[in-house]
């Protein structure tokens, strides 16, 4: 199925939407002198009542599979009107938009508020304990001082209680996908709570695998009872559809009123008041009025076999407590942020474990922890965990309250033997119980009848999950702190090259830095940021920082290392972490993508320095000249007055510091004045003097001739931190350049200024840097400082 929404320039007035299969939805709302477009109706109301529905399941012409599926072209010169809205078929069969065809939202901007709450997902845990009582309300009654369960022929007809009483139905199936087939399994904890003597078999299955797999030629003694939030969920709704072509009878639990599956069903019965909104990706006060639902439907199928139980009365006297229970539940967010935080962020495999009903809580936590934190999560019967993976030392939520006698017995002894393995276990039990001292932390919940007690398990885990989210998000804070820092530095157009950049933003950099080394020393990041991100970011942090010197940057990524690329790297490496730490909680998680345009430009301008470029049209590469080779050479600029020619020099062999090697120096390529001048490389081509120490210091070098007294710049070629080749500039100087310029040339060049300076005040009192004048240029660049200091000293 594909919901697709296209933009052409040439045609900007126009938007193009398309819908095909049933598992995409698109909504175009009609405001005033504009269209919405949302996969929802929740993203319309805010502005309009109106909407269209797209389907993009039902063919036009049934005859013809090829007109499913619907292309809408919107008009903006119509914008907001009927009239604006062209709509095809995928076969280009016109489909007229008729005024029945416009519904009106059955929600408002009410529903869709999300109050105090900072995000969807803690507002509608918060508002299940009403859901629950809504669920209850008129169906859980009072009769002969005792409680009931009456629900109406709307849910169970007089022919389905019949098929029941006379035992035409033998099998009852509950079905569902994702978190509404957990919650179906309640009906059968519901049913062995009320009817646990009844001889009609109870089995949830998985719509799909229904359909797939255990469908028969006839179903007329089967009753399927077909769970789900919206009503629309495709597979469950085709498994409706194949079981009541083969006779089956279907009740429905379902949220929204005149939903696809309220269509479908023999009788509905509506969880909470039928219009409860979510609007986190992660659905849960949903779960919470199923269960509910579920027990209603049971204790009403009971009545309807004939069959009773002696715990009847109480469970749904437990019924009644849970809304207040799970209020309670709610008040424990304090101590539930704390485990999360202690545990989840630096524990990289995670498991959920739960036996009895307390299984339904683990799958449903295991469900929700998936969806908000991005993890793949084992779960597991409590005893059986030992079996199987605890040499991964996972954190474990023991789904374990309502748990009595020797069944919290054997679960105390399972919770010691993960903490035995290392494992992290976190214990949800009941008030009171104190077996699970093992047990890294124990989330105590209120006392509810056993059989309901995993409801409240399930509570624990969703605001775990939600507490977990945020503690792994927090992660990213100073990262994408560090990035923004960035970004706004660039899009503010602030003055400088890279380096002015680097430098500027060095302060703020290192405390940042810091406070992600700190966690990733003490395994902060173990968890959820892989290691190559981790690593990744560390060094590219440390070169930014100015910890490791740029020279070895092209080393470590094989490419030369500038501010520039630093940054633009650096950026890079932050959003890649940032998206692996990034959990949004109301929505689905993607990659952010930013864009950094600007931090390279400023290296561009060292490109166009004249000297630079003389040394490129010597042929040397770009990738060859490492930044600080740039930076110098940007920084002779002034000085020198014309090149006269260049000879290219290629090393062969490894340079050794120490002068343990035999590289050799031979010519690759000559110019100007340098085609006629005899070179000693030709006759002995050791690497040796001037040539050997440019080859050693990777720095470019102002020497003089000692025989010709030709005045040269000797450029280091750098690859991989080996020098593989030299440039040889030929060069005329210039003798009258102004003090400032002249003091701006020694400090770039080999930090002359300051040697010299030091030098200089190692015997006298201070430094005169008017005296720099006064001595010729040549010298400034090549004497021993320690003889120029002599023209500062009386």
């Amino acid at each position: 199925s594909v919901a697709i929404a296209a933009s052409a320039a040439d045609a900007a007035d126009s938007l193009l939407l398309a819908l095909r299969g049933s598992g995409q939805a698109l909504y175009i709302g009609l405001a005033e002198d504009s269209f919405i477009v949302a996969s929802e109706p929740y993203g319309v109301v805010e502005e309009t009542a109106t909407y269209l529905r797209l389907d993009g399941d039902i063919p036009v012409d049934p005859t013809n599979p090829a007109s499913s599926g619907q292309v809408v072209r919107l008009v903006g010169a119509h914008a907001g009107d009927r009239e604006g809205i062209e709509r095809w078929a995928y076969d280009g069969t016109v489909i007229p938009v008729a005024a029945d065809d416009l519904a009106d939202a059955q929600i408002t901007t009410r529903d869709i508020d999300r109050g105090d709450s900072p995000h969807f997902l803690l507002k509608e845990i918060g508002e299940a304990p009403a859901s629950f009582r809504k669920t209850l309300r008129g169906k859980l009654v009072e009769l002969d001082g005792r409680s009931d369960v009456l629900l109406g022929d709307e849910v169970l007809s007089p022919e389905l209680r019949a098929a029941l009483a006379d035992g035409s139905i033998t099998r009852i199936l509950a079905i569902g996908q994702g978190t509404a087939a957990v919650a179906a399994r309640a009906l059968l904890e519901g049913l062995a709570a009320f009817a646990p003597t009844s001889p009609v078999a109870v089995e949830a299955i998985l719509a799909t695998e229904l359909s797939g797999f255990h469908l028969a030629d006839s179903m007329v003694d089967t009753l399927v009872v077909a769970v789900s939030q919206s009503g629309t969920t495709t597979d469950t709704n085709r498994t409706v559809d194949l079981v009541r072509a083969r006779g089956a009878h279907v009740v429905a639990i379902v949220n929204r009123r005149n939903s696809d599956l309220t269509d479908r069903a023999d009788g509905v019965l509506y969880t909470s008041d039928g219009r409860d909104v979510e609007m986190s990706v992660a659905s849960t006060k949903a779960f919470y009025a199923q269960i509910a639902a579920s027990f209603l439907l049971a204790a009403a199928l009971a009545d309807a076999i004939g069959v009773t139980s002696p715990d009847r009365a109480a469970v749904l006297d437990g019924l009644r407590q849970i809304p207040e229970a799970l209020e309670q539940t709610f008040a424990l967010r304090g101590d539930i942020e704390a485990a999360a935080q202690q545990v989840a962020p630096s524990r990289r495999y995670w498991a959920i474990v739960g036996n009895g009903a307390n299984r339904i809580a683990a799958e449903e936590v295991r469900i929700k922890l998936s969806e908000l934190c991005y993890k793949a999560i084992a779960c597991d019967g409590t005893e059986d965990k030992k079996h199987i993976d605890l040499s991964s030392e996972p954190m474990i939520l023991v789904c374990a309250a309502g748990l009595q006698g020797s069944t919290a017995d054997d679960v105390a002894k399972e919770v010691a033997i993960y903490r035995a393995h290392k494992a992290a276990p976190v214990v949800i039990a009941t008030q009171g119980e104190e077996r699970f001292s093992a047990a890294l932390q124990v989330i105590a919940v209120p006392e509810v009848h056993p059989r309901l007690a995993f409801i409240l398990s399930a509570m624990v885990g969703h605001l775990f999950g939600y507490e977990a989210a945020l503690a792994i998000d927090a992660q990213a804070r100073p990262l994408r702190e560090a990035r923004a820092a960035i970004d706004s530095a660039v899009a503010a157009g602030l003055p400088g090259d890279g380096e002015s950049l680097l430098r500027g933003l060095r302060p703020l950099l290192t405390t940042l830095a810091s406070r992600y080394f700190d966690g990733l020393r003490s395994g902060e990041y173990n968890g959820h940021l892989e290691a190559s991100s981790a690593v990744r970011l560390a060094i590219v942090w440390r070169f930014a920082l100015g910890s490791v010197p740029l020279e070895s940057y092209q080393v470590e990524y094989g490419k030369v290392g500038t501010p520039a690329v630093v940054l633009e790297d650096l950026v890079a490496a932050l959003t890649s972490a940032i998206d692996e730490l990034t959990r949004p909680v109301d929505a689905i998680k993607h990659q952010a993508k930013t864009v950094t345009v600007g931090i390279s430009r400023s290296d561009e301008t060292l490109m166009q320095v004249p000297l630079v470029k003389e040394v490129l049209s010597t042929g040397v590469s770009r990738d060859r000249l490492t930044y600080s080779t740039l930076r110098t050479l940007s920084a002779l600029e002034p000085l020198v007055d014309e090149v006269l020619g260049y000879t290219r020099y290629a090393i062969e062999g490894h340079v050794d510091p120490a002068g343990r090697d035999e590289a050799r120096i031979v010519i690759v390529d000559r110019g100007g004045l340098a085609r006629d001048l005899q070179s000693r490389t030709t006759d002995d081509p050791q690497l040796r003097g001037t040539k050997r120490l440019v080859a050693v210091e990777h720095t470019v070098l102002v020497a003089k001739g000692r025989n010709d007294g030709r005045t040269v710049v000797i450029v280091p070629e750098i690859k991989d931190g080996e020098t593989t080749g030299l440039s040889l500039l030929h060069v005329h100087l210039r003798n009258d350049l102004a003090l400032p310029t002249l003091r701006s040339v020694l400090q770039g060049y080999r930090n002359r200024y300051a040697a010299i300076k030091h030098a200089v005040t190692e015997t006298e009192p201070i430094f005169r840097d008017d005296l720099l004048t006064d001595v010729p240029v040549i010298e400034l660049m090549t004497e021993p400082v320690n003889l120029l200091a002599e023209h500062w000293r009386s």
